[in-house]
């Protein structure tokens, strides 16, 4: 059975809190940060030989986002992604130790052992995507163990659900795939747009418009294509639960300031 929900207080997706400063929205804005043998980096649509460096301190990077006003941001391990192994543990132990702040992650965790073993470093949310494809066995029961700590990363390409480093497709309807999760609990999905990942062409909002008719009772995270202040107005319009800025904010597209904007915290 999933934890006590109180536990959604402390390191699950909760109803957001007022931020005071802004505008009227329920949107958390989670800053993102790449991890790639140790720097901070943006793949453009996962492609590794596509790689631009930001920050060559992991841990300098994520303190603007704290000093900012930020208590919570994404980390993805890409050595994880790639290969299978958490070479960036270390850095994310770091960041969560030395700044307190709370860290969902993702990349390279392929079985339930392997989400035991992120939350025993004190990582608030884990998001799986090719686990929940290759591995539903270990993916449901970590459903079981954890609850909304856990995060479904969908990666979209073209309306259906991609693995494998984005290079093949499930045949399998939407709802096939989503429908056991839901039914284990699953309330938070992270949904990436291939086509736009790291692109700055804008977020698909029809698609996250769509995702959220189809399915009311789950909780949605934007990612992949914001290009600044108007995407996350639109998105924040909309209604999203949330969006991941990463390239936009690291391009000078949009401003931390203007991040906070549209952002509230988790309750």
């Amino acid at each position: 059975m999933p934890e006590n929900a109180a536990i959604g207080h402390k390191y699950g997706f909760a109803k957001p809190s007022v931020n005071a400063n802004i505008t009227n929205t329920i949107m958390i804005v989670i800053p993102a940060v790449d991890l790639l043998d140790g720097q901070v980096v943006r793949l453009q649509k996962g492609n590794y030989e596509q790689v631009t460096i930001y920050n060559e301190d992991p841990l300098q990077e994520a303190r603007k986002f704290k000093d900012a006003g930020f208590n919570h941001i994404h980390i993805v391990d890409l050595n994880g992604a790639r290969e299978g192994t958490f070479v960036n543990l270390a850095h994310i132990n770091e960041i969560i130790n030395e700044l307190g702040l709370s860290v969902q992650t993702g990349g390279g965790i392929r079985s339930y052992d392997d989400a035991a073993m992120l939350f025993d470093h004190g990582v608030s949310n884990i998001i799986c995507s090719s686990m929940a494809v290759k591995n539903r066995e270990d993916w449901l029961k970590v459903l079981d163990t954890y609850g909304e700590r856990a995060i479904l990363g969908m990666d979209l390409k073209e309306g259906k659900v991609a693995y494998g480093g984005w290079l093949k497709t499930l045949d399998q309807s939407l709802d096939d795939f989503l429908r056991p999760m839901i039914e284990r609990g699953l309330s938070t999905v992270l949904c990436t747009d291939i086509s736009r990942d790291g692109t700055l062409e804008g977020a698909n909002t029809e698609l996250y418009q769509s995702l959220q008719q189809q399915y009311p009772g789950l909780q949605f995270i934007a990612s992949g294509g914001v290009s600044g202040l108007t995407d996350l107005k639109t998105l924040s319009e909309e209604q999203l639960y949330g969006v991941v800025v990463g390239r936009a904010y690291y391009e000078q597209k949009i401003t931390l300031e203007q991040m906070l904007r549209y952002h509230r915290d988790r309750g």
